[in-house]
């Protein structure tokens, strides 16, 4: 069973360190400011050797009002909280904020230790414990296990011990498996060694040696050294509170909040998708946008709250929000967060993280209801098909759903296999895992079979779309991987036909009307008669004045299609025949003499440089003939 973690929580000056000082002899105020003011400023740590066989650490949070954001830094990696309660004072108002942000982050096992019992007369000790009891009531500390201790005298210390050995013993703490993630709660250096980072571990393993990255800023790293509990070790597991020596990364480059975490599995956003408790405690009702001071993992962030479902919201409502943050922030959907009101600074609420880089959402929307009724409700499965449709057609890769997911490894893989089975999900690139969610993919099918159906009926002289000009009707910025996997669909069903670039539907063919087929005989006779004396466009035009020029465009593309006319530049098309003709000529003379130059080509042609060069570019481009110097030779056939 991996480490587990205990968490002290409770109002100011009610012996929270000094009850970890009593259990484990290491006092955790290290601060001069500590030792002089006598209260906890800073996250302190210890650990407790059980006799179960078991570590356990321990953070000692603050207790001050003024330094509640630390302490909500405490309790995210928490398993268990140790309730403090002092006999003489009783339930005071950071009992109440610690409470509820216990309530808030997750957590879901406890004991609760009333100290300074030695202060008390044993009657008003039975009253504490009655209230205490009371406060707790229909929570999750309903039923956990009360002891009263004095730090001072040692009374009840032994107890906490056994109650602690007892609920870790049998308790199952579920491995945190994934990437590995670690929230920076304390940043430092050592000489000889640079930065190093505190945290306790939410997830994964990590080693020595191992690439690091740290969010959100990016940055890039290398684990030189580990450490948990003052001893060093090669390997670090979810549960540990550890040290670890970061190469790469200078210390005044990190902050308390950033994440260290396996490269590649977290997509920092500004936005993110939760559910919102408003506690009952607050006065007024949220209005709608408020800003808030937002906490996740051992982050504060500024954001505001939408509301997407209201206008505001009454206390002890819960809700579908929108986070706005004003600071990029890498989470995992699962990930629990606290709010608490910019000013003045209390706890007013939290939830929990349901897409950690959503898009913006409009207000009122009926969609929302259903999307997050899926990220309630719905399973793994609805919710990766969710967020690939909201990828739309761009997609995602693996990794990007693994992310937006926070399913990696084998238990991804077995989860998007049975949709891409049944093609609600479509790979359109193996080797990058380039994932389109099906639903999206059918209907880029039937946009490019509407947009074809339209563009011959508006042309029906044309015989189709270039690819290109296709590609950008179906959608801007449709990647290329996409798009010809939908052709060569679409293809291998016989709906299109793709020839020479250009795309048609199946069924289309091209029906002259009877004054078009006028048209055609027309111009090919044009052409015919011309021979290698072929018409400008313009010539074409002056020939049919009452034609309009798209028209006429258009039947000759179908000649061109035909074959009957061959196209050598933009100004001059001729007559195929007599291209083919000469040609032939053309080629027997280069086989006789080796090479050719214009002149001679005008007086083998009989034709004038107006109408022989465009041909000597043409047999070049065809790649009949190779230009040397002045002359033309024919290219080798290989």
């Amino acid at each position: 069973m991996r480490e587990i973690v205990l968490g002290t929580a409770g109002h100011v000056d009610h012996g929270k360190t000094s009850l970890v000082r009593a259990m484990t002899g290491i006092d955790t105020d290290r601060l001069k400011e500590e030792k002089r003011r006598g209260i906890t400023i800073e996250l302190g740590f210890a650990y407790l050797d059980l006799d179960c066989g078991h570590r356990l650490g321990i953070i000692d949070v603050p207790g001050h009002e003024r330094f509640v954001k630390n302490m909500v830094a405490g309790v995210a990696g928490i398993d268990i909280v140790a309730f403090v309660v002092a006999a003489d004072e009783g339930i005071m108002p950071q009992t109440r904020e610690h409470f509820e942000i216990c309530r808030l982050l997750g957590v879901n096992k406890g004991l609760i230790i009333i100290t300074k019992k030695d202060m008390v007369e044993p009657d008003w000790l039975e009253l504490v414990e009655d209230d205490v009891r009371k406060y707790f009531a229909d929570s999750f500390l309903a039923e956990a296990p009360l002891v009263t201790v004095s730090s001072i005298t040692g009374e009840g210390i032994d107890v906490v011990r056994k109650t602690l050995d007892e609920m870790v013993s049998s308790s199952e703490f579920t491995e945190a498996h994934g990437p590995f993630r670690l929230a920076i709660d304390r940043i430092f250096s050592m000489k000889g060694f640079g930065s190093v980072v505190t945290g306790t571990s939410l997830s994964g393993r990590v080693g020595l040696g191992d690439d690091i990255t740290i969010y959100p800023k990016g940055l890039h790293g290398k684990i030189r050294g580990i450490q948990v509990h003052g001893q060093s070790v090669d390997m670090v597991e979810a549960g540990n509170r550890t040290a670890i020596n970061v190469q790469g990364v200078e210390k005044e480059m990190i902050e308390r909040g950033n994440v260290l975490a396996t490269p590649d599995c977290l997509n920092p956003s500004y936005m993110l998708d939760a559910d919102f408790l408003y506690l009952s405690s607050n006065a007024k009702s949220l209005k709608n946008r408020t800003r808030v001071r937002v906490h996740l993992g051992t982050s504060e962030i500024m954001g505001r709250v939408v509301l997407l479902d209201d206008e505001e919201l009454a206390p002890g409502s819960s809700t579908n929000v929108q986070l706005l943050l004003e600071e990029k922030v890498g989470v995992w959907p699962g990930d629990h967060y606290v709010v608490r009101r910019y000013s003045p600074v209390t706890t007013i609420g939290g939830g929990v993280v349901l897409n950690n880089s959503a898009p913006k959402r409009k207000r009122f929307k009926e969609e929302n209801r259903t999307i997050f009724s899926l990220y309630h409700k719905g399973s793994e499965e609805d919710q990766v098909l969710l967020h690939l449709k909201e990828s739309g057609f761009m997609g995602l890769t693996g990794a990007e759903l693994s992310v937006k997911t926070g399913c990696f490894g084998n238990r991804f893989k077995k989860l998007i296999s049975p949709p891409i089975s049944a093609r609600k999900i479509v790979v359109v690139d193996s080797e990058k895992q380039h994932l389109l969610a099906g639903e999206v993919y059918e209907r880029l099918l039937g946009k490019i079979i509407e947009i074809l159906d339209l563009y011959h009926k508006e042309s029906p002289l044309k015989p189709g779309l270039p690819k290109e000009e296709l590609r950008s009707r179906v959608q801007r910025g449709l990647g290329q991987k996409v798009f010809q996997l939908c052709l060569n669909d679409l293809s291998r069903k016989k709906s299109i036909v793709l020839e020479e670039g250009i795309v048609r539907l199946a069924g289309h063919e091209v029906f002259l009307q009877a004054d078009e087929k006028e048209i055609r005989e027309k111009m090919e006779s044009l052409f015919i008669g011309a021979g290698l004396t072929a018409p400008t466009i313009k010539e074409v035009y002056a020939a049919f004045p009452d034609v309009s020029r798209s028209l006429l465009m258009e039947v000759l593309s179908l000649l061109v299609k035909d074959g009957l006319v061959t196209k050598i530049t933009n100004d001059f098309y001729f007559y195929t025949k007599s291209i083919d003709a000469l040609q032939k000529n053309f080629v027997e003379f280069l086989e006789k003499h080796g090479d050719i130059d214009a002149p001679r080509f005008k007086e083998l042609s009989g034709l004038t440089r107006k109408f022989s060069i465009p041909l000597l570019e043409y047999f070049d481009k065809i790649k009949l003939t190779l230009r040397v110097g002045d002359k033309r030779i024919l290219r080798s056939k290989k």
